[in-house]
């Protein structure tokens, strides 16, 4: 399509989920998106060719400080949880004052969600509520075609975990049998076809006084490609939405926290904190801005 020439808008690119430059998920953030039909901002994100573009809006709940719209290169999302972090970072960055001490509001298309300012532990996300749905044994034959080289863990039923963006949530053996996986296209095609999902999670548990608790990787097909998330954050809170109604299988502190590493196999080093509180359940990580610059159309 012909985008219509406009005023320059302010663009900023971060890496998010982690403290060192490059080794995040990268999030492209449009600070002024005002006047942009549906189309431009598609054909916007579709020209960063990153996983998801943010546009910042004028809220129309009064109670919000901004409101967020996220595309990826072919829809539009109703949440995703490294724009949440990464969209308020650049906003904060920007000179944005918080309506309320040490919170903002994001509205976006689940709702309002809070986004907690974390000081030098970065930033958190309130992670939405989810809907919890086991697959069957049929789907789970399916799903060990999809996973090939991996071990999903004996007896554990693989659940289906949508907040708005829906997972297909698999527990592997442990951390190293996430790593192990070589990932089926076809298979998590048709997964992500006859189950309705934006893709497959996986995750694993590390041994003591690893890298971290536990290990994660997300794939999905987009365009008939076979992509791997570098790091995912509304995967990371519906893995702690699903712990959390296990009644925390693992014990030892993850009741309260743990810290979850993503993107290894892709050479990222990815970096999420996940604290639960009362009710809440917290999703944060480091965001760090690389590109400051102006979007000319």
């Amino acid at each position: 399509m012909e985008i219509r020439t406009q005023k320059p808008r302010k663009f900023k690119q971060v890496d998010v989920f982690s403290a060192k430059p490059l080794k995040g998920n990268p999030l492209a953030v449009i600070l002024d998106g005002e006047g942009l039909t549906d189309a431009e901002m598609s054909s916007i994100a579709r020209w960063t060719n990153l996983s998801e573009t943010a546009f910042v809006l004028k809220p129309v709940d009064p109670a919000a400080d901004y409101r967020v719209r996220i595309f990826t290169t072919d829809k539009e999302l109703p949440f995703a949880g490294h724009p949440t972090l990464g969209t308020a970072h650049a906003l904060l960055e920007a000179g944005l004052k918080p309506k309320r001490p040490g919170f903002l509001l994001q509205e976006c298309g689940v709702g309002l969600v809070r986004v907690k300012l974390q000081g030098d532990d970065g930033l958190a996300f309130a992670a939405p509520p989810v809907t919890l749905q086991p697959i069957s044994d049929e789907q789970q034959a399916l799903l060990k075609k999809a996973l090939p080289g991996g071990t999903i863990l004996p007896g554990d039923v693989p659940t289906i975990a949508d907040m708005g963006v829906s997972w297909l949530m698999v527990r592997m053996a442990d951390a190293q049998s996430c790593l192990d996986i070589a990932a089926d296209l076809a298979a998590i095609e048709l997964l992500q076809s006859v189950l309705n999902v934006n893709g497959v999670a996986v995750y694993g548990l590390h041994e003591a006084n690893g890298p971290a608790d536990y290990e994660v990787r997300a794939f999905m097909v987009e365009h008939h490609t076979l992509v791997e998330d570098p790091v995912t954050g509304s995967a990371n809170a519906c893995l702690a939405r699903i712990l959390k109604s296990a009644g925390f299988p693992d014990g030892g502190n993850t009741a309260v926290k743990y810290l979850a590493r993503q993107g290894t196999a892709l050479e990222r080093d990815g970096r999420i904190s996940v604290r639960f509180v009362d009710d809440e359940v917290w999703i944060g990580g480091e965001v760090r801005t690389l590109i400051n610059g102006t979007l000319r159309l």
